[in-house]
């Protein structure tokens, strides 16, 4: 295990697939969720950080991380929405603070919009979440997938080093790029990471944000201001969608903010559990 990562030793299992997960501190429920192509440990600093205060849950969706990457499996957005309301189920939570990166904003949206999930409040931190998104390269992906899965391990890593390093508007270490290409670099983990490319379909999002203005719970939106892959005018306009939405833009941050700004990220974030937890008090429950 590469320095600083976190060790996600429990499994939920969920119609077939085996999602790696971990529990760390106590106090207010906090859930971290990730996205494309990422894992559970591009949060590690920050969940350890919160679990000084609050209970913090971290999770790998399938197909992603240390959790199953069988090829049969679906891990569209809308399987990854349903699973997620019923991992907080599992998990005995009934309205955690939940923060969601990338993908994750729609998993999390799509959970409380059409599977029933309630939190306590949402932070949705440069995510998926409003048409269009995915680029060229996802659709070339979409269109040869068998393609790219079989290509050779090393022109793999090379393309793969370079598809990340675009996230970032400051530059990875070596140990950063290292921790966050390593799931998809084995067999399985090559084909699992175009698989997930391959099945990114706008329809997952057409399907809910028209029903943002339905959003009844607080919500901030925090994006990077040289965010590349999701330009930042998405924040506003998210923002402006959502009744009662904060926006925090944070300059010299692009898409992968955690990196780039870490600093100021974790003060927002702390900023916003602390003033709604103080404001409701604690919220949810588990086991």
């Amino acid at each position: 295990m590469a320095f600083g990562e976190l060790e996600l030793s429990r499994t939920y299992e969920w119609r077939g697939r085996s999602v790696a997960w971990e529990r760390l501190g106590e106090g207010a429920p906090v859930v971290l969720c990730h996205g494309t192509p990422w894992s559970a440990q591009l949060w590690a600093p920050f969940a350890r950080a919160l679990s000084e205060e609050f209970t913090v849950h971290v999770w790998d969706m399938p197909g992603y991380g240390r959790s199953s990457k069988e090829p049969g499996h679906a891990v569209d957005l809308g399987t990854q929405g349903e699973l997620f309301a019923d991992l907080l189920g599992y998990w005995g939570l009934t309205a955690p603070h939940v923060i969601a990166h990338d993908y994750g904003g729609a998993v999390s949206l799509r959970a409380k919009l059409l599977h029933g999930a309630e939190y306590a409040s949402l932070a949705l931190v440069d995510v998926v979440a409003l048409r269009p998104w995915g680029s060229e390269f996802f659709r070339l992906v979409a269109e040869n997938a068998d393609v790219f899965q079989a290509q050779p391990p090393t022109v793999h890593k090379g393309a793969l080093e370079s598809y990340i390093g675009t996230a970032s508007h400051r530059g990875l270490t070596r140990a950063q790029l290292d921790t966050l290409t390593g799931p998809w670099l084995d067999t399985e983990g090559q084909r699992a990471f175009y698989r997930q490319i391959a099945e990114a379909d706008v329809r997952y999002t057409d399907e809910i944000q028209d029903r943002y203005p339905e959003l009844d719970l607080p919500v901030k939106v925090i994006w990077g201001a040289d965010d590349t892959w999701i330009p930042v005018d998405r924040a506003e306009q998210l923002a402006n969608a959502i009744p009662g939405a904060l926006l925090d833009v944070i300059p010299d941050a692009g898409h992968l903010i955690q990196f780039d700004a870490p600093v100021e990220l974790a003060f927002s974030l702390h900023r916003w559990l602390t003033a709604e937890v103080g404001r409701w008090g604690p919220a949810g429950s588990g086991r």
